[in-house]
């Protein structure tokens, strides 16, 4: 019997391995290909910190769940494994056969260090000295010494040192990560014919590697060898230990850097000894090591992307204001006349900055309410907040301290705001807050009104300039309610499960999709034209999977826009030939999540924060909020899904037996770039408008 279900870690695989396509693609600038490959290595730790450590837990633990598609914890672990060993094959073969030769082209050389003239390495030994010695702490390891601990994505050398006895022995030298893991050679004049020279960078461990005597006078260093350790980095944190939840976070953050290893990666020389050593310390097995066949730890490429060569990346844009909060009028005015509908980073997260400071001083503005999620360092948002709770309104904040990777940040900031005297609310210990709201309560000359923003991504400006999201400001009676109701719940102790504008989860979303896909299928029997649109991260729930199979089997067509992990399996007759699903990776994160509804002609869409993943829709506080106003729903479901969905540049096609085969333009047809197509037609939208004062 075929599966109905591909696997979502391997999944998630094959969605790594087209960002890694992007990094071959010569259609993108040499620093844009770059930044891919970077992104493909941090991509990967992540999956191994997160993902691959709770297949570990599992495993250790006795087996676990089975997979949805029949897989035990180390079955799928040694598949991740194959598959991890061919991508990162080829993406170093990507990095040494391509982006290198093509880098040394445009004037940036990235070089060996034995391949360096004499002059340069007089260079880096004076930068070695002055710069690199004086950070690096030699490790012995024997009966004396106990092994080191090594801190999670640390980059180490293992020495083999020869004593004046003829004894061997053994250390570890830690990489310092406080240092550019490229050591920059200016460009200058060198060679015996005084040839001019580029820029040259050189890896910082075999700048380490080749002057390693110096830390061992007295010995004589026979070899070393490049090692680097993934650790389980995942938080959990059970309730009977979370008297308080910030000390809770707090202490888990700083056991993250030590969590058990999950895989180690070393240099393919390294002598079976040695390897032997280094899996007997690290408590690991031997299917754990991985051999790397170039550089460790690629992700540090992004330093290139920073290169002041904008003739080598993609050209810049400035995003547009929309015609709706350009004017005199202050933007509460403008949300009265008009909900307001927002497509970053084409349009501008300007407006929803101006919104928080402009609530911030207004003196009809009593309370201010807002979840955040990641905001990023020096957000201009926590300022206005700030500012408000020192003018004396009311500012509530709900700070997920859960929120993997920024725990340290929010609780930065949520040690800030409540300094400054806002209410802070750190969330349930079972559920991450991961919807996206914000309430202004204002007393207008007519009365109260709650004005409201939802989005389908963080209140980040930085990100909101690189990931593609929607966000909407109204000033609804019904979706104010069903917000105040929200954060009643989320603040307090109250539970809500009557909403009436808005769908909430846990239950609430799950709930309401199944029932819309029913309503779909109901129209496809009685002959009407059923069609379903999901754009959204990931589809992993085997709950709305078999709803669309059964509205696939109905008649219903169906489209899925997945951007990575997607258990669905499209194009099988008699369970989902109806359903096709492709996946698109390009400049901009693809990251807002749409759920569109044909029903019968009444059309519905809705927004919001939530995927179609068991985690978002049962053990998160999540969101979808309906758009009401008509042109906005159009322009949703007839020009922008649409344009995703005639994409042929960027768009990858999902096969029956989970393969991604990129989708091309009939002959004749100039390919598509959805991304660009928004790029090229925001000032259209905006009304031809000049682009907003840069931020």
């Amino acid at each position: 019997m075929e599966l109905r279900y591909f696997n979502r870690e391997t999944s998630w695989l094959e969605f790594n391995l087209r960002v890694l396509e992007e990094a071959m693609d010569t259609g993108h600038p040499l620093l844009e290909r770059v930044k891919f490959l970077s992104i493909f290595y941090s991509n990967l730790d992540e999956f191994v910190m997160i993902r691959v450590s709770g297949l570990s837990e599992q495993a250790e633990a006795g087996g676990g769940e089975m997979s949805k598609d029949g897989l035990s914890a180390r079955q799928q672990i040694s598949i991740i494994r194959d598959r991890m060993v061919e991508l990162e094959q080829l993406a170093w073969g990507v990095y040494h056969e391509d982006l290198v030769p093509a880098l040394k082209r445009e004037g940036v050389v990235i070089a060996a260090y034995q391949d360096l003239s004499e002059v340069q390495k007089g260079c880096l030994a004076r930068y070695f000295e002055t710069t690199i010695y004086p950070v690096l702490t030699p490790l012995a390891v024997d009966p004396g010494h106990p092994f080191p601990r090594i801190s999670n994505l640390s980059l180490s050398l293992a020495v083999v040192i020869r004593d004046p006895d003829g004894l061997e022995r053994f250390a570890r030298v830690k990489v310092p990560p406080v240092l550019p893991r490229f050591v920059l050679i200016p460009a200058g004049r060198s060679g015996k014919n005084g040839a001019a020279m580029p820029d040259t960078y050189v890896l910082l461990e075999e700048v380490v590697a080749a002057h390693l005597q110096s830390l061992f006078r007295g010995m004589e260093v026979e070899s070393s060898f490049a090692f680097r350790v993934v650790r389980d980095a995942d938080i959990e944190i059970r309730e009977d230990e979370a008297g308080d939840l910030l000390q809770s976070v707090e202490r888990s953050i700083k056991r993250r850097r030590f969590g058990s290893v999950i895989t180690l990666h070393v240099a393919s020389d390294m002598p079976p000894h040695i390897r032997t050593l280094l899996v007997q310390n690290l408590q690991i097995e031997a299917s754990a090591v991985y051999d790397a066949h170039g550089p460790l730890g690629l992700s540090d490429l992004m330093m290139f992307h920073d290169l002041p060569r904008p003739e080598l990346k993609d050209p810049p844009f400035q995003p547009y204001l929309p015609v709706e909060v350009r004017g005199e009028a202050d933007l509460f005015e403008r949300i009265r006349q008009r909900d307001i509908l927002l497509h970053h980073p084409f349009d501008s997260f300007k407006p929803v900055v101006d919104l928080v400071q402009l609530a911030s001083r207004d003196p009809d503005v009593l309370a201010i309410k807002q979840t955040i999620y990641r905001v990023g360092q020096d957000s201009p948002i926590i300022e206005a907040l700030l500012d408000a709770a020192a003018a004396g309104k009311q500012v509530s904040v709900v700070v997920e301290l859960k929120a993997r990777f920024d725990e340290q940040h929010n609780i930065e900031w949520a040690r800030v705001l409540e300094k400054a005297g806002a209410h802070v609310v750190y969330g349930d210990i079972e559920l991450k807050t991961h919807c996206k709201v914000l309430l202004i309560v204002r007393k207008d000359p007519d009365g109260i009104r709650r004005y409201v923003h939802m989005g389908t991504g963080n209140y980040n400006d930085k990100t909101a300039k690189v990931y593609t999201d929607l966000g909407l400001l109204t000033c609804h009676p019904g979706i104010g309610e069903d917000v105040s109701a929200l954060f009643n719940s989320l603040t307090g102790y109250s539970v809500n499960t009557g909403y009436r504008e808005l769908l909430v989860s846990p239950g609430g979303i799950r709930d309401g999709i199944l029932a819309r896909i029913d309503r779909e299928i109901e129209h496809a029997k009685a002959g009407r034209d059923a069609r379903l649109i999901f754009k959204v991260n990931a589809i992993t729930d085997s709950i709305s999977a078999d709803a669309l199979y059964a509205a696939s089997e109905a008649g219903v067509q169906i489209d899925l826009i997945a951007r990575t992990s997607c258990c669905v399996r499209p194009g099988v007759p008699g369970l989902s030939e109806n359903i096709r699903v492709r996946s698109i990776v390009g400049r901009f994160l693809e990251h807002h999540r749409i759920y569109y509804f044909q029903n019968g002609g009444d059309e519905e869409v809705w927004l919001g924060s939530a995927d179609l993943m068991g985690r978002n829709l049962d053990k998160r506080v999540e969101i979808l909020f309906r758009i009401e106003d008509d042109e906005q729903r159009r322009w949703l479901a007839h020009e922008m899904l649409p344009v995703y969905l005639r994409d042929t540049r960027r768009a990858r096609a999902q096969r029956p037996d989970g393969r991604y085969e990129r989708i091309l333009p009939h002959e004749g047809e100039e390919p598509l770039d959805a991304q660009l197509w928004f790029l090229e037609h925001a000032a259209e939208r905006s009304a031809n408008a000049n682009p907003e004062v840069r931020l």
